[in-house]
């Protein structure tokens, strides 16, 4: 039977059996830097009995989450480069990444904004930035698509969705309003129809792209919740980061991109992990991923193909994982304006 409530202590955890008490006092000292929350859904798939579970890997704190090695940055990706406004990050001509809320349904391990999400993160944007990223948009005609981040805004209340909807609405170059969530699948009772009716507008088109990262995740009730969406006239894609002992082998990441498809959710990315503080334990190396790619590629449908991207660490932005995005000795990476840079990247300078 699900848990009446989300998990958010590790004296919780251990409570309802998701973790020992002798790992307790090492893993208060995780909690202590990164948010933790599992909510029902997530606890009732971890299998207590297997200590290598792949649902529990996501998100119940481990101790290497505290060796940060010295690759990793707080700012993996460069969002910091690229944000002329609060909360908004202009990268690429045509659209804009809008971090909403720094609070999420759950805390996945691997986080690559964990520096600044949680309850005692970054906080959510005042009514004033909302405005001021509402307007820097509204003066720039190239931008054609808003993506809504976080945090995870599906959190929020519908009344807030829909007057964000409708502010950007309301922006004739503004046609598209993309949502990146994982609450279909980790808090599927949350997408209710007043959700739903939020995220639309007859001036754009909405799509959602669901994070799930383990064929489990997309239980009846996330495909439930999917549904609700789809029907009700949003489009969906998928994001999955490519994990170590989640989702690195064939079987697994086939069984997952099947899924979102039956689903009615079109793959879309699978990114490989991010430089994030204290997540070597759950990354893999590229040519892992592209041998694992590879191998997917023979064995489903094409309508189950992601791309395997990389966000160039330093703010380059997104690269595909493919032969001709690699240099020739395969040390470095080619961003979307052609330039090259060195992966791993040099020691972070921020130590």
């Amino acid at each position: 039977m699900p848990l009446p409530r989300t998990l958010r202590s590790v004296d919780e955890l251990v409570g309802t059996g998701l973790v020992s008490k002798e790992t307790a006092p090492a893993l208060e000292a995780v909690a202590e830097r990164y948010a933790v929350a599992v909510t029902p859904a997530m606890a009732a798939l971890i299998d207590r009995n297997d200590p290598n579970d792949p649902i529990a890997r996501q998100f119940l704190p481990d101790g290497r989450e505290l060796d940060r090695g010295e690759q990793e940055r707080a700012d993996p990706i460069g969002d910091d480069a690229h944000s002329p406004i609060p909360g908004l990050v202009h990268r690429y001509p045509d659209r804009v990444l809008l971090k909403l809320v720094h609070v999420c349904a759950v805390y996945c391990r691997f986080c690559f904004r964990r520096e600044t999400v949680g309850p005692d993160g970054a906080g959510g944007l005042t009514q004033d930035e909302i405005d001021a990223a509402v307007a820097y948009v509204r003066e720039r005609p190239a931008i054609w698509e808003v993506i809504v981040t976080g945090g995870d805004p599906l959190v929020l209340s519908p009344r807030r969705l829909a007057s964000l909807v409708e502010a950007f609405a309301g922006i004739p170059h503004v046609r598209i309003m993309r949502w990146h969530t994982r609450v279909p699948a980790v808090a599927p009772e949350r997408v209710t129809p007043e959700l739903v009716a939020a995220l639309r507008s007859p001036d754009l088109t909405t799509y959602v792209a669901l994070h799930a990262n383990h064929p489990r995740e997309l239980t009846r009730e996330a495909r439930a919740a999917c549904a609700r969406l789809i029907d009700g006239g949003v489009a969906m894609v998928s994001q999955t980061v490519l994990l170590k002992g989640v989702n690195d082998d064939v079987e697994t990441l086939a069984a997952l991109m099947r899924a979102f498809v039956e689903a009615r959710v079109k793959p879309y990315y699978l990114h490989h992990g991010d430089l994030a503080p204290g997540t070597s334990h759950l990354r893999t190396t590229l040519e892992e991923g592209r041998a694992l790619m590879a191998a997917l590629r023979g064995a489903v449908s094409g309508l189950c193909q992601p791309h395997y991207v990389l966000d160039i660490p330093g703010g380059y932005g997104k690269a595909p994982i493919a032969p001709d995005a690699l240099s020739p000795d395969g040390a470095a990476v080619r961003d979307w304006r052609g330039g090259l840079h060195a992966y791993p990247p040099a020691a972070d300078a921020e130590g």
